[in-house]
């Protein structure tokens, strides 16, 4: 017999977390309550108790108004990071055990984005009533701490940050949330670029990027998770010009970067900005670093993996009562044919 607590008892679920060393930053409670300061979500984690004697919470949120008709749960909704199942011994007794209780719900639509590291337990259930959306990540392992990590990088990372260093790239480290607005012109400087190159208009891709990342989004997740929210940003000759943001926890998880690519140039600032991030991570304890999504990309994967992270597959999982997902990408798909949009 399984006993579920909804909303989950914030004690339990932070000792749950605190107790998973897998556990990923978005996966505290805190992060729901960012989240939910929108007014667009409201706080429907589950918090699982096993008749062993295992705990386990699902990060889960509400949707309000007129888009949440019908009933949608998400873990967690687009551009809010990574939720699933969190809590040690983790395995797919678990994940049947909690898919079951949610097909229970009666939500007309389900989705969930877990952790990709944990991956293999959610594929032996996605059955054929499961909508199964492929995406890949990276990661670091750096459980063999900070020299271990160092070691990891290749020949031309170590280059790179050697080569930023004697540059005079000078790097920030924020856990105030001082450095945003440096942070949010750099990526708008990357939203135009993204643009050019994917072939879509700027004035359309800036809309979207007010509202899937707007500064206030940022800054409320800085208030709700305070130190554990960095900004990291690169200077060169006192401008900025590359800027991360990297949530801490018993992992690290690197869930924004941007850059100004003339003024970085060949200075290399990427490279010593991430190796700053790793070196914070290393210094906190964290046992990975997660880089974030990568999809198909080479010079992506290619620049995550000379720090040596490692390529994962997985996917985000969805439960839907009519057909919401295939209408989407089929719409989707219209609106980037008539603009001529290029993934890239």
């Amino acid at each position: 017999m399984m006993q579920v607590l909804t909303p989950a008892p914030r004690d339990e679920w932070r000792s749950i977390v605190a107790g998973d060393r897998s556990a990923l930053p978005e996966h505290a409670p805190e992060w729901i309550d960012a989240l939910c300061d929108s007014g667009q979500y409201t706080d429907a984690s589950r918090c699982y108790v096993l008749a062993d004697g295992r705990q386990f919470v699902l990060p889960l949120v509400r949707r309000t108004g007129p888009r949440g008709l019908g009933g949608a749960l998400l873990s967690y909704p687009p551009a809010w990071g990574i939720g699933g199942i969190v809590g040690a011994g983790l395995d797919t007794f678990v994940v049947q055990e909690v898919l079951d209780d949610l097909r229970s719900t009666g939500a007309q639509r389900i989705s969930i984005r877990p952790d990709p590291t944990r991956w293999p337990d959610w594929r032996n259930v996605a059955d054929t009533s499961v909508v199964v959306i492929p995406r890949r990540c990276h990661v670091i392992d750096l459980a063999g701490g900070l020299d271990a990590a160092w070691k990891a990088l290749s020949k031309s990372a170590r280059r790179g940050v050697r080569t930023a260093e004697r540059a005079g790239v000078r790097v920030e480290v924020d856990r105030s949330g001082e450095l945003l607005e440096d942070y949010y012109r750099l990526y708008l400087f990357s939203v135009d670029r993204w643009a050019r190159r994917q072939h879509e208009p700027r004035s359309l891709a800036r809309l979207r990027a007010s509202r899937r990342d707007p500064l206030e989004k940022l800054k409320k997740l800085s208030r709700h998770l305070r130190k554990a929210f960095v900004t990291t940003v690169a200077y060169i000759d006192g401008k900025p010009a590359a800027g991360s943001i990297t949530v801490i926890g018993q992992t690290a998880h690197d869930i924004r970067a941007a850059m100004d690519a003339d003024l970085v140039g060949r200075t290399y600032a990427g490279d010593l900005l991430q190796w700053t991030t790793i070196t914070l991570a290393c210094d906190l304890g964290c046992s990975a670093f997660h880089l974030g999504e990568s999809g198909r990309s080479a010079s992506l994967a290619q620049f995550k993996e000379k720090f040596g992270a490692r390529s994962v597959d997985y996917a985000e999982l969805r439960l839907e009562r009519l057909p919401y997902t295939r209408g989407d990408l089929a719409i989707r798909a219209i609106a980037k044919h008539l603009l001529g949009f290029r993934d890239a």
